[in-house]
């Protein structure tokens, strides 16, 4: 591994404390465990150098240890300076698990000069949270794109982003989008994520949940755990779609389903998991009451329309609370954002816990495994998770969990893949 005096971290003599953070979350990653002890044995990555724009978490760093493991080199950049924790960092680059640039708190500016850092790497895989990454690769630093050989993104978003550069016939190499497996839409976006939002928002504000107002920007899996959550702690949820389908689901689990215009008037705490922008925008900011709180649980930080509130405001206090700005308005309404309209749970708490982040770091690790294996397979273009490597990680997942479950007989199994019915005739009667 390259020094560790080419990474750009914050503080080199937190590295102590952010090794005891990432051995407290391994404890409870033994999905991961078991296929870091694989690609151990195996050399799954030996050789590679992997360019990686993720969340600098405790779970983020188990999974490099797993990559490192198996072989590769890793240049990790920060996909949020805001999620970023600066002992985790510098916990990795003092074990030699990854050169890394990240800081918490670091600039736009830096933000980018990070990026294109890891891609300095000159890497043959790349793994993307949110689409930035492979952004850059493709429009600012096409001169190493003839040497990857694949790369995956693990946000809906980041996808979205993904396959509009796949429909421009740009995208050099294939991509796996996996951000959309079963496992990771139950496991990681609506329980982690329900979990997570609820927490961060929790901790920013010290509000009882219990008969407040709530608005789920969003339906979709993110979306739906968050609702599930707040109402498990008695709020009372009103959901906003485009999506008629999903709003139906969300009206037949009971909940009201109403346009942002009118949801605005309601609620007294609104949180947006859509994946677009100006979900909330100045129209809706002048229906709110005063005092209500506005949070942001999709990627990036433009789901709420932080100019167009920071125009409406006549006064801003920052940090009346960890990660919570007051914005007062010309008539005197005063409206919260939380964590400056970025993802709620990763700022102002620690994102996904241990035990989610497991599964879903597992999927990404085996991914990386066949792209590194069978990478000769695939043309360029955005391609979904193998259903045997979901499979594969749901299976460790229930061992690991202690769970057993039933095997098909072979009589089963011809039952289900006949056309023609397979039972006895029944028998004539004269």
């Amino acid at each position: 591994m390259a020094s560790g005096a080419s990474s750009d971290i914050a503080d080199p003599g937190l590295a102590a404390a952010g090794m005891a953070r990432i051995g407290w979350a391994r404890r409870s990653m033994p999905v991961l465990g078991l296929i870091g002890e694989r690609f151990a044995a195996e050399q799954s990555l030996g050789g590679l150098t992997i360019a990686a724009c993720l969340h600098v978490t405790a779970e983020t760093a188990a999974l490099v240890h797993v990559l490192r493991a198996g072989g590769a080199r890793v240049f990790l950049a920060a996909s949020n300076p805001l999620s970023t924790q600066d002992d985790i960092a510098a916990a990795l680059v003092a074990d030699g698990a990854a050169v890394v640039y990240a800081r918490a708190g670091a600039d736009r500016l830096t933000y980018d000069e990070h990026i294109h850092r890891a891609l300095d790497g000159r890497p043959d895989l790349v793994v993307d949270d949110g689409g930035d990454l492979l952004n850059t690769l493709h429009t600012q630093r096409p001169e190493l794109l003839g040497a990857v050989l694949g790369g995956c993104e693990s946000t809906t978003t980041g996808v979205i982003r993904l396959r509009r550069i796949a429909s421009e016939g740009t995208l050099a190499f294939p991509a796996i989008a996996s951000d959309a497996t079963p496992t990771r839409l139950m496991f990681d976006n609506r329980y982690g994520t329900g979990q997570s939002a609820v927490d961060g928002i929790v901790r920013a504000t010290n509000m009882l949940l219990a008969g407040k107002a709530v608005v789920v920007a969003g339906y979709g899996s993110c979306g739906t755990g968050i609702a599930q959550r707040a109402r498990g702690l008695g709020a009372q949820v009103i959901v906003t779609e485009v999506d008629p389908v999903r709003a139906l689901d969300a009206r037949l689990q009971g909940f009201r389903v109403l346009p942002m215009m009118a949801a605005a008037r309601f609620g007294e705490l609104f949180i947006t998991a859509t994946g677009s922008r100006d979900v909330i925008g100045a129209e809706h900011l002048a229906q709110m009451q005063d005092g209500a709180i506005l949070c942001n649980a999709g990627h990036f930080d433009v789901e709420v329309d932080v100019r167009g509130l920071t125009d409406l405001a006549v006064e801003i206090t920052r940090d009346v609370r960890p990660h919570t700005d007051e914005y007062v308005l010309a008539d005197g309404r005063r409206l919260l954002l939380l964590a400056e309209g970025r993802i709620v749970n990763l700022v102002a708490a620690e994102g996904n816990p241990p035990t989610v982040m497991d599964v879903s770091f597992a999927g990404q690790a085996l991914v990386l495994g066949w792209l590194a294996r069978d990478h000769g397979s695939l043309l360029p273009g955005v391609h979904g998770v193998p259903a045997a490597i979901d499979d594969q990680v749901a299976r460790l997942a229930l061992a690991a969990s202690g769970a057993e479950i039933d095997s098909l007989t072979a009589a089963q199994q011809e039952y289900l893949n006949a056309w023609q019915s397979l039972l006895p005739a029944p028998a004539r009667t004269r």
